[in-house]
């Protein structure tokens, strides 16, 4: 490898359990990406109850500071699993990380013996929710005015499930 491809190479990442030491970035990411956004304190809370599983994007090709990625976090209780929050880089959208992690957190939810997995997402977020509908979501209902932006504006939250089994 030469010099100049150090620095132009892509990126690679790999999906790993979320853990302690990756609260701080998540909570980071978190404050950039949502309006009201959970801290890192708020994130530990459910990461350490037992239904709570998440999942984070890290860099593995080498680098002096390795990149946080994303990360997803999800609860399985009873036969159903939903997706709390996850978010990715704006660096690195559209590069597949959202989809990886949601396949890791849908994997899970199968192991954890979940039947369904539900996520609500913003209806403004159009990204997002063309992710879910590849991944196979489906709109099962909407809660009108519950995300509240910065300026103040209201928007519905789209209730979206995928069938696992």
């Amino acid at each position: 490898m030469s010099f100049t491809d150090y620095f132009t190479r892509r990126t690679e990442f790999d999906i790993f359990p979320l853990e302690e030491a990756d609260l701080l970035a998540a909570a980071a990411l978190h404050r950039q990406r949502f309006a009201s956004p959970w801290s890192d304190g708020e994130i530990h809370a459910l990461l350490v109850q037992e239904t709570v599983f998440g999942f984070v994007a890290r860099q593995t090709n080498g680098s002096f500071r390795p990149a946080f990625g994303g990360f997803v976090l999800s609860r399985a209780v009873a036969g159903e699993a939903e997706i709390l929050t996850i978010g990715v880089e704006p660096r690195y959208a559209r590069s597949g990380l959202g989809w990886r992690l949601m396949q890791a957190a849908m994997r899970e939810a199968l192991v954890k013996g979940s039947d369904a997995l539900f996520l609500e997402v913003d209806e403004t977020n159009q990204a997002a929710i063309g992710l879910y509908r590849k991944l196979g979501f489906n709109k099962v209902g909407e809660r009108r005015a519950y995300y509240q932006d910065k300026a103040g504006q209201r928007t519905a939250a789209l209730v979206m499930r995928l069938d696992l089994r």
